[in-house]
């Protein structure tokens, strides 16, 4: 298992240099950054980016945390309440109520504006994109970073990722080739810059 302590001072490093925080060295790319771990050191990871985000606090950089676990509960909340959608999960089949679920979650429609709206409200200087193994199937990772390079120009943006990355490819879990995404660097190969 990966040492989660050296791994996210490493992360602190790199986040807290000036040339991550300014975006420089990307060759006009846009400022997207995935960070693997393995799924089953979920919920330590959890903890060490609460403390990596209090950590940069501590240094003057703001994070916002778009839990995308988070907003699918808030989402659901505001359009009858999770109690409604566990009924609709009893009643369907399952290949049926995964569509409803994707259809009240519409990426376009629904999840994208959602963050859109969050990130305008604040003042980030690193946005961090946390729960993506909690919400799937329904949401694909690829999709949200896909969707979100339009939305997320104004500071870099850390996908927190259950599974690999080789720069080509997500790998959720270490089991499910997910569609490739290219446009995001491996943050293991990014250097702290001062």
């Amino acid at each position: 298992m990966e040492d989660l302590t050296k791994k996210f001072g490493r992360l602190y490093e790199v986040m807290a240099s000036q040339g991550f925080l300014s975006k420089e060295a990307l060759g006009g790319e846009i400022p997207f950054f995935i960070a693997t771990y393995h799924a089953t050191q979920a919920l330590e990871v959890d903890k060490a980016i609460a403390l990596l985000i209090k950590k940069l606090a501590t240094a003057g950089i703001t994070v916002l945390e778009l839990n995308l676990y988070d907003l699918v509960c808030e989402i659901l909340e505001a359009k009858g309440g999770i109690e409604r959608m566990f009924q609709v999960e009893r009643k369907r089949p399952k290949d049926k109520f995964l569509r409803a679920l994707q259809s009240t979650l519409n990426i376009h429609q629904v999840l994208m504006p959602q963050i859109k709206e969050k990130i305008a409200a604040s003042q980030a200087q690193i946005y961090f994109l946390t729960g993506i193994g909690l919400v799937f199937p329904y949401i694909r990772s690829h999709n949200v970073l896909n969707n979100l390079q339009s939305i997320a120009t104004e500071a870099p943006t850390v996908a927190f990722f259950p599974g690999e990355y080789d720069g080509h490819s997500l790998n959720l879990f270490g089991k499910l080739k997910d569609d490739n995404y290219y446009r995001a660097f491996n943050i293991e190969n990014i250097k702290a810059k001062a």
